[in-house]
């Protein structure tokens, strides 16, 4: 009788740990994926940063012509 209690009771610790270990290399493979993306959403901001610069100067230029023509 005792021997089945702890023979239970190891395998709930086994089954607790197998879950634990599963959750746990899930959350890696989650964090792995994360820093890929943000790879290369990075790289995708920088042209987007680069093309809003570009035309931010653009349109200043523009403006401050327009200033001194007295449009």
């Amino acid at each position: 009788m005792q021997d089945q209690k702890i023979e239970r009771l190891v395998a709930v610790a086994v089954n607790i740990t197998k879950v634990l270990v599963i959750i746990y290399l899930g959350f890696l493979e989650v964090f792995k994926i994360i820093k890929s993306l943000q790879k290369l959403l990075d790289a995708e901001l920088d042209i987007s940063r680069k093309w809003a610069s570009q035309n931010y100067s653009i349109l200043k230029k523009r403006l401050a012509e327009q200033k001194i023509a007295g449009v």
